[in-house]
This record gives structure tokens, C-alpha cells and sequence, in this order.
């Protein structure tokens, strides 16, 4: 199956025809959004299929999905807070059933903990199943996430203020294989899309003591539960 996943950038970024000519050149079974606004709910009468866009509280922007293939509506996935002020907008996963694959749209918070915290959430809810996170982790440096491994491009995906770069955008999975994974050229936004080439790993679900079928242990005690809700 190929994905790609790509950071509009909100109104400033790319629009609904930007979009829909990715959509005619890489041709993917699934595209995933982050900071999609009601706009892009145009997409259909653009280039056919289906699209679902998950709006945040207070913000113009949100999650999109879009296939051209129908698919149930997403579910939404509520993530991890901060207490302290300021910190909204409230952060939500986008959850999107493909056949017998998950996968989890996200934009993760800027906080290098509270990100963290949001992921292993979202990797507690999809354990189990043959599953991607992808999307904008929002992440500086390694992620370790027990039972998923990290597929996605190795290369910068975003220039912070033009200069810095980082690997924001990222795949994280579990009983997938990753075939081919790449950070495409960027367009009006100031995130690379991220495509990628995800299939059923050899032998999933078929030998009982695999880890998947075991039960796991209880997270440690979070020591920052403090500070987030």
C-alpha cells in the first residue's frame, strides 16, 4: 500500500490544487494531512475519492484523509494535554482502518515530553494490530517505542525558520514492512511529504508465542503526570 502524509501549512501553505497535483503524479492508496483546513474538503470534486478531515477546538486547521477507495469514517483518538496555560490547541490522533491496517494520522505538540507521551497513547491503542503512526511527530531525536519500528525517510523534512532542518515527519509501525520510504521535493508548504511503501509483515498473527499475542507489561509509573491531563 502507498501512503504519503505531508503538513499543508495551514492557509499559507499548500492548497487544494496543490494537493490534488500530488495526488495525479504519485497516485497513493492513502494520503494523510496535518494542518488541513475546510478547504481541502474540496478534494473530492478535484480528483474523485474519499476524504474525511478531523477539525481541532479553536483552530482553522486539523486532520485529513483521503482515499480512492471508500473507507469507514475515522475514529478520534484524544492525546495527552498539557496543564499549563497556553497549551492548546487539545491534540487528537486520527484513526483510519484500511483493510486489515490502522493507521494513526498525527501532529504531535511541541513539547519534546508531552509528544512523547502522546505517541506511546497512541501506541497503546493500536498494540497489537498491524498499524502506522505517521505524520508530524513534531520530535527531536530518537524515538523508542516498544513493539514498532521506525521506517520513515532518514532525511531532514523541515526547514525550521528557513534554516534549521529537521526530521519532523515520521513512520512509526507494527506487523508492517516498509518496502521503500522517501521524503519528496518541497512544494508551498514548509514540510516535505513523506511517501511511503507499507505491506503486511511475512508471518503476522500465525505463530502464537510471537510478542503480539503476549501480554505487556504495565508502563511505569509516569512522573510527569503533574503537569499533563
Amino acid at each position: 500500500m502507498k501512503v504519503i502524509s505531508w503538513n499543508l501549512l495551514r492557509l499559507t501553505g499548500a492548497a487544494v490544487e496543490d494537493v490534488a497535483a500530488l495526488l495525479g503524479r504519485e497516485k497513493p492508496d492513502l494520503m494523510l494531512m496535518q494542518e488541513a483546513t475546510r478547504h481541502m474538503e474540496a478534494l473530492p470534486s478535484l480528483v474523485g475519492g474519499h476524504f474525511h478531515r478531523l477539525s481541532w477546538l479553536g483552530r482553522i486547521h486539523g486532520l485529513g484523509v483521503w482515499s480512492q477507495h471508500r473507507f469507514a469514517a475515522p475514529r478520534a483518538l484524544s492525546l495527552p494535554a498539557s496543564r499549563l496555560p497556553g497549551r492548546l490547541p487539545r491534540r487528537r490522533a486520527q484513526l483510519v482502518q484500511m483493510g486489515e491496517i490502522t493507521f494513526a494520522n498525527v501532529h504531535l505538540s511541541h513539547g519534546q515530553l508531552l509528544n512523547r507521551r502522546q505517541l506511546a497513547r497512541i501506541a497503546a491503542s493500536l498494540r497489537g494490530k498491524p498499524s502506522a503512526i505517521i505524520g508530524d511527530y513534531n520530535i527531536v531525536g530518537p524515538v523508542l517505542l516498544p513493539g514498532f519500528a521506525d521506517v520513515g525517510p532518514r532525511e531532514s523534512t523541515h526547514f525550521a525558520s528557513n534554516v534549521v532542518p529537521f526530521r519532523l515527519d515520521r513512520c512509526l509501525v507494527h506487523g508492517l514492512t516498509c518496502r521503500a520510504a522517501a521524503a519528496l521535493a518541497f512544494g508551498p508548504s514548509d514540510h516535505r511529504p513523506i511517501r511511503l511503501e507499507l505491506g503486511i509483515a511475512e508471518g503476522w498473527g500465525q505463530a502464537p508465542n510471537n510478542p503480539q499475542h503476549r501480554g505487556h507489561r504495565a508502563s511505569r509509573k509516569d512522573r510527569l503526570g503533574r503537569l499533563y491531563r
